[in-house]
């Protein structure tokens, strides 16, 4: 009997170990793998996120910027880490959603390879346009694209946004050149100078500027409005509704093998710093509203995404540039 109660002792410690780890979770500091580099709106996100977390765990998260690839050399090197939740990865529709499908080999499945946590945020894209252009509204580029066929030019700086941008073609049968940069921050200064006609991008790029008239907003790319755009029509509003389901989101991966308990445990962590006041404020600074989710609901939408996309790259023949 006793060697029998040790058996059973042993097993239920095994079982347990899990639970007693996310009871615990962090013991120690937590990396954040943010596949991009420093200054752009996935950085800030990170890093707004990230401290609060800090406070909550009284652990520091460490942000670990690994840009390249359009955010796939660090969404790679996260799939690759240990699943034992203290490594996560910061992820967003690109590399996630878009990249598997213009990358012969990204280094990572999209679908099998991560654990989704929680999504962080969800926001539509804006179509800019420098001021000089003779257009105020989507439907007015539409048609002016179509009397000048090729002689537009639309910047985008991650994969997700070259795709909305090349839906919009598609939508509008429009002939319109893509121009790749590799950071927002030089899209933006070449959109102010002049040297690209358009920017498809998500709003912290480009809010100042629209404000401060630099800029011109012509629509956004998706259902709603945005809240710090509150003047500019939406997509699904300007007649375009094939448009509607282009949203531009961020969210926490995590590899496939973490455990439930500690998924749980993350899961729990973010949805706290999300709900907090002062995260709140400072994402709506940026143009951006928190969005939790429960991990299911965020591996859903990835999985959706990623299905929309694969059909936009194949009828748009997109390719890696």
């Amino acid at each position: 009997m006793l060697k029998l109660s040790t058996a059973l002792m042993s097993t239920c410690a095994v079982i347990a170990a899990p639970c007693v780890a996310a009871d615990t979770f962090p013991s120690r500091p937590v990396r954040w793998i943010v596949p991009t580099p420093p200054g752009g709106g996935t950085d800030a996100v990170g890093r707004i996120v990230g401290s609060k977390l800090s406070e909550l765990w009284k652990q520091q998260v460490v942000i670990d910027n690994r840009g390249g690839a359009q955010g796939g050399l660090g969404t790679a090197l996260g799939a690759k880490a240990a699943p034992d939740g203290y490594t996560i990865t910061f992820a967003y529709t690109g590399p996630i959603a878009v990249n598997p499908h213009l990358y012969s080999s990204p280094g990572y499945d999209a679908l099998r390879d991560f654990a989704a946590i929680s999504r962080l945020t969800q926001q539509p894209m804006v179509m800019t346009a420098h001021p000089s252009m003779p257009f105020h509204t989507l439907k007015e580029l539409a048609a002016y694209a179509k009397q000048n066929p090729g002689k537009l030019s639309f910047a985008s700086s991650a994969s997700g946004q070259q795709l909305a941008g090349e839906l919009f073609k598609l939508t509008t049968g429009t002939d319109i050149v893509h121009i790749p940069y590799k950071g927002a921050g030089p899209a933006v200064l070449d959109l102010l100078g002049g040297n690209v006609n358009l920017m498809v991008s998500n709003p912290t790029s480009v809010v100042p500027h629209i404000k401060s008239g630099k800029l011109r907003a012509l629509g956004v790319l998706g259902a709603k409005r945005v809240e710090a755009l509150p003047d500019v029509p939406a997509a699904a509003e300007s007649g375009y509704p094939e448009l509607a389901s282009v949203n531009e989101w961020y969210g926490v991966i995590a590899p496939a093998a973490t455990p439930h308990a500690v998924v749980a445990a993350l899961n729990a962590g973010i949805l706290r710093a999300l709900n907090s006041a002062d995260v709140q404020q400072r994402l709506q600074a940026l143009g951006m509203s928190a969005a939790p989710s429960t991990p299911a609901e965020f591996d859903r939408q990835m999985r959706d995404d990623y299905a929309l996309w694969g059909k936009v790259v194949k009828l748009s023949g997109a390719k890696a540039d």
